[in-house]
């Protein structure tokens, strides 16, 4: 049995660099599996490429999306891929895990917070990627609420993608940050890597909350990896986006 893990793909090297080392990890904790690592744009190898190699002799392929929301990447466009795949090599089995998104990480945010110093005062600002699926946006909120009260901490979520106008968002969240007592902000990001949207949010950060903390991505924490052995073990297929031939 074979796991594709399938992240989005990045011009930022940093990117392809970490999920390497979750991809890494994911095969030291699962040496039964051939453990593969494949992009849905911008880094090669590109997801039909990948599954070429590992379907082409039939058997059964297990695909991961290493994606924090469950949103149209997840939902349309991985799934035309494994369609595309299927008729190609339809003596093979492709199945798609939910995503990576879908167990809670909070534990690992909180190693981070904890990594990066953070003490009772502190107020947290956690900041993702952002989706045009609403359900998605909601359930990065949702691990903000679970690191709350994990940490005690006041905890506010931003979109990197949707700061608005002169970032009126982020001020919004500093500001209620203050309002709930923070006397030093620190920024939690949502992401499995550093990148050029969580340097864009942490430059920001930086200018408008000085002495501010900032953690580190998610990487490959012990929890991700966790959380990849979890949704491969017991995935629940996604309906298949069948396209027109």
């Amino acid at each position: 049995m074979s796991l594709l893990l399938v992240a989005h793909g990045s011009r930022d090297p940093r990117f392809a660099t970490t999920l390497r080392g979750v991809r890494d990890a994911v095969g030291a904790a699962t040496p039964d599996r051939r453990v593969e690592l494949a992009y849905l744009d911008l880094t090669d190898p590109l997801v039909g490429t990948a599954l070429d190699a590992l379907a082409g002799a039939g058997g059964r392929v297990t695909v991961v999306p290493l994606l924090l929301g469950d949103g149209y990447h997840s939902r349309f466009d991985l799934p035309v891929l494994l369609d595309e795949s299927r008729r190609r090599h339809p003596g093979a089995v492709i199945d798609q895990t939910p995503v990576l998104g879908s167990i809670s990480l909070a534990t690992a945010l909180v190693d981070r917070l904890h990594e990066a110093g953070a003490h009772s005062g502190d107020g947290v600002l956690m900041y993702a990627v952002g989706s045009s699926d609403e359900g998605s946006d909601e359930a990065a909120r949702r691990r903000g609420a679970e690191v709350a009260r994990l940490t005690g901490l006041p905890v506010e979520v931003v979109f990197a993608t949707k700061l608005g106008p002169r970032a009126r968002e982020l001020r919004g969240a500093l500001a209620r940050l203050r309002a709930a007592g923070a006397t030093r902000i620190v920024g939690l990001p949502y992401f499995l890597s550093a990148g050029l949207l969580t340097e864009r949010v942490e430059g920001l950060l930086r200018f408008l909350a000085p002495g501010c903390a900032v953690a580190g991505p998610l990487g490959a924490h012990p929890a991700v990896v966790d959380a990849v052995a979890a949704v491969a073990d017991n995935r629940v297929p996604l309906s298949r986006l069948i396209v027109a031939n």
